[in-house]
């Protein structure tokens, strides 16, 4: 799974390697232990609204944009967000079956950047103890990392027309059955769509659930460096840039992962 990981990199930069075209809402501050029901940025791509004329043909193409959504997804038919807290993550393997995903999946896909993950490892059998060790994820030449998610979009009846927050953005992170090295810490891993797939998984004009389907069978297992961390992480109100810093196993504090402060 993907409960908690880190990013902090800078608007430009996503703006830069990813070719964002627009810009909404402000800034978020950097985190290095991003938990559910943050908020957080993702890059979408959205058509231009119905009924929008356009001047010429490039007004008229999607748009690739950088914005905030709140991470935990809350399907539309839900009666509040508080579904989201329980939709975090979506598996690959059911990403276009489950009712809460399978539009988002082929209408509302996008990336969230990331500089890595954390994931908690738990004791060998017959070790007598219960701690588990937590590991961060991150790309072998710390390159910016783009999970692939799903978004959507839930209209707050309690709020006005014209109130600017009735619509609550929210998005899940999609996760695939871990291996190499990463299955041996657990056996799910987000789903990182790299540079040369990014395109394809934000086009819009994809909107077949067997297309879909199949880009996510094509992505290549991802090759990430894992590193033991310090226990700090497995609380959600620490932040900065330590949590990321390997420590020696010996290290890795008691605890059983991620605390009970409220979010997994």
């Amino acid at each position: 799974m993907c409960g908690r990981y880190a990013s902090s990199v800078r608007d430009a930069a996503v703006v830069d390697e990813l070719a964002v075209e627009e810009v909404v809402g402000p800034e978020l501050p950097p985190s290095w232990n991003v938990a559910p029901t943050d908020d957080v940025r993702v890059v979408v791509e959205r058509p231009p609204r119905p009924g929008a004329e356009a001047a010429d043909a490039a007004d008229a193409a999607p748009r690739r944009q950088l914005r905030t959504a709140r991470w935990g997804l809350v399907p539309p038919w839900s009666k509040d967000p508080s579904t989201g807290a329980r939709m975090i993550n979506a598996r690959a393997e059911t990403l276009t079956e489950r009712s809460a995903f399978r539009t988002a999946a082929v209408r509302r896909r996008c990336l969230v950047p990331a500089d890595g993950y954390f994931e908690w490892q738990a004791p060998e059998p017959g070790s007598g103890t219960r701690r588990k060790t937590p590991w961060f994820l991150r790309d072998p030449d710390a390159a910016l990392l783009t999970f692939a998610g799903v978004y959507e979009l839930w209209r707050d009846r309690s709020r006005g027309d014209d109130d600017p927050l009735r619509w609550l953005w929210s998005v899940s992170v999609v996760t695939t059955a871990a291996t190499d090295a990463l299955g041996a810490i657990h056996d799910r891993t987000p789903l990182v769509v790299p540079a040369d797939a990014r395109s394809a998984w934000l086009d819009t004009t994809t909107t077949e659930a067997e297309e879909v389907r199949a880009m996510v069978a094509a992505l290549p297992e991802p090759h990430l460096v894992p590193h033991v961390v310090g226990p700090e992480v497995g609380n959600v109100a620490n932040d900065g840039p330590h949590l990321v810093e390997p420590v020696r196993a010996d290290d890795a504090a008691p605890g059983t992962g991620p605390d009970a402060g409220g979010r997994p």
